[in-house]
C-alpha cells in the first residue's frame, strides 16, 4: 500500500521532557503574570441585558516566594489595563528585574518578520525597555506552571469569598483582594525564598518624571503642510509658538496617557495644540515652520545682529 501510495507512513512524535525548574532565590527576581478570564462573580454581576459577565484578573506571583504580588480585577488583558496595573505595581514596589509571561498579542508581537527586528515591539515591551528591566515569554502554559495553578486555586477560592462577603463589582472586589484576601492568601501559603533580599529596584528620578509618558499608549504622526495632525479621525492644529522648530513632514509622537489626556511631542519637547471641530481647509498662506518666537519677530536695536564684527569684540 505504501508503494502504490494508498498509505503514507507517519513518524511517531517524540515525547518531549520537561524538567521542574527551580524557584528563583531572591524576592523580586521574577515575578510570573498572567490573566484569567473567567465568571468570578458567578451571576451576580451582569450586563444591561442580564447576562453573567466575565471579567479579567491580572496576578503577578512572585516566582521565589510564592507570594501574590498584586492581583486586579480588570475588563480585559488589553495595553491600557496591564499599563494601569503595572505603573501602580512599580510605583509601589519597585521594578522586579524580571516578568515571566506568555505570547499574548499585548505582550509580543507573534510574527515572523519580528524575529531579527527589534524595532517591532508592542508598547508594552516599549516600555518595559524604557525601564530597563527584562521580559521572558514561556513556550507553554507548563513552563509558568506557578501562576497557572495558582488560578485553578483562586477559582475554587476566591469565587467563594467572594460569595460568602457579598461582594458583586470589581471595584468592590480589588479593595478587598488588597486588603483582606491576598495578605491572608500569603500569610498561608507563602514560603521563605533561598536567599534574603529585595531585587526590586526603586525607580530613578529620571523614571518617577516620565513615568505618565513610560506607561502611554504611543503612536508616530507626520505634521501636514497647514502644521496639523490627524489622529483617530480627529483633527489637531500646532499653534505658532513652540518650544522647539517644527517643519512640515516632521515626525510627531502621539501619547495617550492613562488619565485619558492627549500630548504630542517632537524630540522630547510637549507640543501646545488645538483641537480643530473639523477637517481643516487647505491654505496658500501657511507659515513654512513653526519656532519659539512669532515668524515676523524683529531683534532689537541691541541685539548682536545688528552690530558689527568689531563692536562684538
Amino acid at each position: 500500500m505504501i508503494e502504490k501510495e494508498l498509505w503514507k507512513s507517519h513518524k511517531q512524535k517524540k515525547d518531549e521532557h520537561r524538567s521542574w525548574r527551580p524557584r528563583k532565590e531572591y524576592y523580586g527576581e521574577m515575578e510570573q503574570f498572567d490573566g484569567s478570564y473567567h465568571l468570578w462573580f458567578e451571576k451576580r454581576y451582569c450586563d444591561k441585558d442580564r447576562n453573567p459577565m466575565e471579567v479579567c484578573l491580572l496576578v503577578a506571583i512572585d516566582d521565589a516566594t510564592g507570594k501574590i504580588t498584586k492581583a486586579a480585577f480588570m475588563a480585559n488583558e488589553g495595553v491600557y489595563a496591564v499599563f494601569t496595573f503595572w505603573k501602580v505595581y512599580i510605583e509601589k514596589k519597585g521594578k522586579p528585574k524580571i516578568i515571566y509571561l506568555d505570547k499574548f498579542s499585548t505582550y509580543k508581537i507573534n510574527h515572523k518578520a519580528a524575529v531579527d527586528n527589534f524595532e517591532l515591539m508592542t508598547q508594552f515591551q516599549r516600555a518595559v525597555k524604557d525601564l530597563s528591566f527584562r521580559l521572558i515569554s514561556a513556550h507553554s502554559p507548563q513552563a509558568k506552571g506557578r501562576i497557572e495553578r495558582l488560578f485553578k486555586t483562586l477559582q475554587d477560592r476566591l469565587i467563594k469569598e467572594l460569595r460568602l462577603v457579598g461582594i458583586n463589582t470589581p471595584e468592590e472586589a480589588n479593595k478587598f483582594l488588597e486588603e483582606v484576601f491576598i495578605p491572608k492568601f500569603n500569610k498561608r501559603f507563602a514560603v521563605v525564598p533561598e536567599k534574603k533580599g529585595d531585587l526590586h529596584k526603586p525607580l530613578t528620578a529620571i523614571d518617577k518624571k516620565n513615568i505618565d509618558r513610560i506607561f502611554s499608549v504611543q503612536s508616530s504622526r507626520t505634521v501636514h503642510n497647514d502644521f496639523t495632525i490627524q489622529f483617530k479621525n480627529s483633527w489637531y492644529q500646532l499653534t505658532e509658538i513652540q518650544p522647539a522648530t517644527i517643519r512640515a513632514k516632521n515626525k510627531v509622537l502621539v501619547e495617550e496617557w492613562l488619565d485619558g489626556t492627549l500630548h504630542l511631542s517632537i524630540r522630547g519637547k510637549y507640543l501646545s495644540y488645538l483641537l480643530l471641530p473639523d477637517k481643516p481647509k487647505k491654505e496658500k498662506s501657511d507659515p513654512t515652520i513653526l519656532t519659539t518666537h512669532t515668524l515676523n519677530w524683529k531683534p532689537s536695536p541691541d541685539h548682536p545682529w545688528r552690530k558689527g564684527y568689531k563692536q562684538r569684540t
